[in-house]
């Protein structure tokens, strides 16, 4: 604690600058100096305040889920650290470098789904409008900050372990605006909760976080699936205490993933990355030597499904060394049997859409 505080105060100067930045920007858009743009059709947008790891990819899945039996649903993303330019119609069959790991994602696991890539998304919806006019409405993938474009529904995730009022601004602390930003979510979402939360932790987090009269809160945890060969979903894996693991992952926060491997499994190794790290050719032999050296038949590699999307690149290296690595899929469950009320809050905000 006194080491955060040390490099707070450190910090202190940098995170004076940047919030003065963050709320000149915030003026400019608040007076119409700088113009953000609405739209005829239901925008959704699905951010946090913080940097990172608060579980925006499964939220998006979700929705996607919920909605594509009912309309014509599409996704708009940045596309983190591709390195394509411009806007961009994500394929099944493109490689992440062009299209960022979770677009592709999204595009891999909804086949049928529209996902467009563009840094610039009061740019990017008119050109999908364009190029695919029978999209009814679209979600904005990590978007709460981009200010250029009014979602008809905001929707803001914080982590149960961190939320976003006891953090501080960047580089202090992970926050990219002001914890009072929050007032413009219509709902905010507690995310990676733990499966045994209870009404008195959950009004808790309710005194903590404020919501304002018109903000719907919710609670939110992930649910795992068996995992699959990355290269044949059809075959699955049931991890027992005794299954011997080692665990890749280059995502911004592993910790809920090890809880519940630490439970179901035996980790043997962790592989840990930074947050989006494109997997170069030597830590995939990394992998092979170390499957040689466990030399046990019944041990697997599990990563995640938006890691697995990176690793891809190494494709042939992957099948020639035959390296069994499984993903391990993830949804969202909400808790207390709120998740019709959320369900319920997204459809009826598309009931009663008037462009």
């Amino acid at each position: 604690m006194k080491t955060n505080l040390i490099g707070r105060i450190l910090l202190s100067p940098f995170t004076l600058l940047y919030s003065i930045g963050v709320a000149l920007r915030n003026i400019f858009y608040d007076s119409g100096l700088l113009k953000s743009t609405s739209f005829n059709i239901p925008v959704i947008s699905v951010g946090n305040l913080s940097v990172g790891g608060a579980g925006k990819t499964p939220h998006v899945e979700y929705l996607i889920t919920l909605l594509q039996e009912y309309l014509n649903v599409s996704v708009l993303s940045r596309g983190y650290k591709r390195k394509s330019k411009g806007f961009k119609w994500v394929s099944s069959n493109d490689q992440v470098t062009q299209t960022g790991d979770e677009p592709l994602q999204f595009k891999r696991k909804f086949p049928s789904t529209a996902v467009a890539v563009c840094e610039s998304r009061n740019i990017g919806i008119p050109m999908m409008l364009q190029g695919k006019p029978d999209i009814q409405s679209i979600l904005l993938d990590d978007a709460f900050q981009h200010r250029s474009v009014v979602p008809g529904l905001n929707i803001l995730l914080t982590t149960f372990d961190e939320p976003y009022t006891k953090d501080f601004l960047m580089p202090s602390g992970r926050l990219r605006e002001f914890r009072s930003s929050a007032e413009r979510a219509d709902i905010i979402i507690v995310s990676k909760c733990p499966f045994d939360l209870d009404e008195q932790t959950m009004e808790k987090y309710k005194k903590e976080l404020k919501p304002k009269p018109f903000q719907k809160l919710f609670f939110s945890a992930y649910e795992y699936s068996d995992p699959y060969y990355m290269y044949n979903p059809s075959i699955r894996k049931k991890l027992t205490p005794d299954t011997k693991v080692v665990l890749l992952s280059a995502i911004a926060n592993v910790e809920y993933l090890l809880d519940y491997l630490d439970v179901n499994s035996d980790i043997v190794q962790l592989l840990k990355y930074e947050d989006h790290h494109y997997f170069k050719e030597e830590e995939v032999l990394l992998l092979e030597k170390i499957i040689k050296e466990i030399n046990d038949p019944n041990t697997i590699i599990i990563t995640t499904e938006k890691d697995a999307m990176r690793l891809d690149l190494h494709r042939q290296k992957i099948l020639e060394s035959k390296l069994p690595i499984f993903a391990l899929p993830i949804k969202v469950k909400f808790h207390n049997e709120k998740e019709d009320n959320f369900d319920s809050s997204v459809k009826d905000f598309l009931l009663n859409f008037k462009a």
